[in-house]
């Protein structure tokens, strides 16, 4: 006899949650919902590991609502704090809180850099219930004196691994210091590091566990396969795939914001319409490209990593790697862009001779070959020897090649989200840091919260 699939009532949401869950035509609980929700409802931590693409965003939005409309508010001040690493996260955080939220009487804001601090102040002044923050900017709000965390009931780690990735730890634990000792925490990360099992064990206490997918797991959905193509063909060969195929929504990802640059400029030059999403752009132009991107009238967005965590595309049929990242989990999070909830979707990764050792290390960590695919008039050419990928920024090839070596350590100073140095904060600041963030999920028959456009 098997179970029934459970409801957004029967998981203990009320009616007013429940109905604008329903107004967004959603019905089915994902699985990290349907144990999350719960989890939370109950008033305990959590730590919770998910695939990228399963709606966790839901799964802690809607029991973190359910909690504050029924529970007493301790004063007067901010009772849920929700960090996450970067501005579009935070964005797409907040408004999921927003609509799932709005038959609720609580009050959200979001706060992250790259933005005039004045109009953050006047909404901090009216009152916050849900505030949604990036590290940097509320540690500023902190340092002004504009913000008072003395009563948060619930916090929420959002992408904690990501956030560590950056550099934010020291951010995060002046941020627990601010915090009162007695309240409900809850940690969702994408993978289990070392790091992400230390911060835990200082921050959770006798914590619910809850991890839907295999760790550094691939979603079944997305098809993945490699052309091995030489290091100065790559964008020939990108433009022919687009033009062959007839592709529209194509992300693809570069190491480098100078790559993607050049790539962006390149593509729009023999008319396939182009921009580059990473940290040295301004908020408005992210925003503009993730806008024409998500409506259709922009046939490709070049990313690099970081940036790409903002992007949450509804059914994103095709995300290529340009170049293959350095760090191996990185292909996880790139190629999680599609395959979401159920969709089906396609991952293509152009590589060259010098990243044979990078592909390698990916196999090996996703426990699996990857199909190789060679196209005729793009046959690798067996004379070409491997080149070192060069550190720096730029690289020496910019896009059209393998350029750039091992990512720098980041720990000591962490990188802020609109890149700039705090004052007198020592560190290494890098200007990436606030490029993007990974919403959550689409659901891939609409009927699954957690994702779509939002999340």
């Amino acid at each position: 006899m098997s179970l029934a699939t459970p409801d957004f009532a029967s998981l203990g949401l009320s009616d007013p949650i429940v109905r604008a869950v329903a107004e967004r035509g959603y019905t089915t609980p994902t699985p990290i919902q349907a144990q999350a929700i719960p989890a939370v409802l109950s008033g305990g931590d959590l730590l919770a590991g998910a695939q990228t693409g399963t709606g966790k965003t839901a799964g802690f939005t809607l029991p973190l609502l359910e909690r504050l409309s029924t529970t007493p508010a301790r004063g007067r001040g901010i009772r849920a704090l929700v960090l996450t690493p970067t501005r579009e996260l935070a964005a797409q955080v907040e408004e999921s809180v927003r609509e799932y939220g709005k038959n609720l009487k609580l009050r959200s804001m979001v706060m992250f850099g790259g933005v005039g601090m004045n109009p953050q102040i006047e909404r901090l002044r009216k009152g916050v219930d849900i505030l949604v923050a990036t590290p940097g900017r509320l540690l500023d709000h902190h340092q002004q004196g504009t913000v008072n965390l003395s009563e948060v009931e619930i916090l929420v780690l959002d992408e904690a691994d990501r956030m560590l990735d950056m550099g934010f730890i020291r951010d995060i634990k002046r941020i627990l210091a601010l915090l009162p000792k007695q309240r409900q925490n809850l940690l969702f990360s994408a993978t289990f590091s070392d790091e992400i099992k230390s911060l835990a064990d200082s921050l959770l206490k006798t914590p619910a566990l809850i991890e839907v997918a295999r760790r550094n797991a691939t979603a079944d959905t997305v098809k993945q396969t490699v052309y091995p193509v030489d290091r100065e063909r790559k964008r020939e060969l990108l433009a022919h795939l687009i033009r062959e195929h007839n592709w529209y929504q194509v992300l693809v990802f570069t190491r480098t914001k100078h790559g993607a640059n050049r790539l962006a400029e390149q593509l729009s030059k023999e008319g396939i319409s182009a921009l580059a999403i990473h940290g040295n752009k301004s908020q408005s132009a992210r925003t503009t490209a993730l806008s024409k991107f998500k409506d259709g009238s922009l046939q490709v967005l070049v990313a690099t990593d970081i940036a790409a965590r903002g992007i949450d595309i509804a059914e994103l049929p095709h995300v290529v790697n340009f170049e293959l990242p350095n760090v191996p989990e990185d292909y996880v999070h790139r190629i999680g862009r599609t395959g979401r909830a159920g969709a089906e979707g396609e991952a293509l990764s152009l590589v060259c001779v010098d990243e044979h050792k990078l592909l390698r290390d990916i196999e090996r960590l996703i426990k699996r070959p990857l199909e190789k695919i060679v196209l005729s008039g793009f046959e690798p050419d067996p004379n070409i020897k491997p080149e070192p990928i060069q550190n720096g920024r730029n690289g020496p090839r910019g896009a059209g090649g393998c350029a750039r070596g091992p990512r720098p350590p980041q720990r000591a100073g962490g990188s802020r989200e609109g890149g700039q140095a705090r004052r007198g904060t020592p560190g290494n600041h890098r200007s990436e840091g606030h490029g993007g963030n990974r919403p959550d999920t689409h659901p891939g028959n609409a009927r699954r919260p957690g994702g779509g456009r939002h999340h």
